[in-house]
């Protein structure tokens, strides 16, 4: 396997349910990157909650955040590319009103949320950013936006469908989420592809969500995770261990590193 570059999925790939990266993981990167492979992370994470991690393993390369809408720069954080998405305001704060749900919108100088929760408790201790609004979204005065994210604790493709002419739509088994309209983590992959002039069939990904769907099917190489859902898993080439069992390490082991004995060669 030719591989010039790995982009992993961060939540159920990368981390552990506690947020930490395991040794063998963080070990099995290291491995990679001294080969001379490029890694790099593509999140639905916005900057403030990647970046850590990023430095953490050591990386040089651009992060990949908020499922591609927007690319940062690994030494200052600078926003190297912005998609920003476009919906009919009145409508999208009128249609998930009638939901019990909360709302979160990423926008490019900060989150704005209808109410705070775990995860975004969480977000603030990590990024040490908080949210810049936290209240009735009618009344918030955001703008650029990057990503909108709908939690309604199930399933809700009904609702999300009526969003799938203004913005590319992530259903979760909890909600969804919107980007611009062909923006996705395989989008920014490509742009940073061909910066490196590096081919497609020279890329691994690998991931667990239907964020990762996209990369997955276009890379050479698509891992998905065991506790990813059937559609992700049958969108893969290759299917690894759960992320709680290292299975980001135990693909890179078995397929990406070279033996020693290569290396005498």
């Amino acid at each position: 396997m030719n591989v010039r570059a790995i982009f992993i999925d961060m939540d159920g790939t990368l981390l552990k349910a506690t947020n930490t990266i395991s040794h063998r993981n963080m070990e099995a990167i290291n491995k990679l990157m001294n080969q001379g492979v490029k890694v790099f992370l593509a999140t639905g994470r916005h900057y403030e909650v990647t970046a850590p991690y990023h430095k953490e393993i050591g990386l040089s390369t651009p992060m990949i955040c908020l499922n591609g809408a927007a690319i940062h720069d690994a030494e200052t954080g600078r926003a190297l590319q912005m998609k920003t998405v476009q919906l009919n305001e009145e409508r999208f704060h009128h249609l998930t009103a009638e939901h019990p749900c909360n709302v979160m919108i990423h926008t490019a100088n900060g989150l704005y949320c209808k109410e705070t929760n775990e995860e975004i408790d969480y977000w603030t201790k990590v990024g040490q950013i908080p949210p810049r609004y936290i209240g009735d979204l009618r009344l918030a005065n955001y703008q650029d936006v990057l990503k909108y994210s709908v939690r309604t604790g199930a399933p809700s493709p009904n609702l999300s469908a009526l969003f799938k002419k203004e913005a590319e739509v992530i259903d979760w088994i909890d909600g969804f989420e919107m980007v611009a309209p062909n923006v996705s983590k395989w989008s920014a992959i490509k742009s940073l592809i061909t910066e490196y002039r590096i081919s497609p069939n020279e890329v691994v990904a690998i991931g667990d969500g239907p964020n990762d769907l996209e990369m997955l099917r276009s890379v050479g190489t698509g891992v998905a995770m065991r506790n990813a859902s059937d559609e992700v898993k049958a969108a893969a080439d290759f299917i690894t261990g759960h992320h709680e069992n290292d299975g980001l390490a135990e693909f890179i082991e078995r397929y990406l590193l070279k033996s020693y004995a290569s290396y005498a060669i």
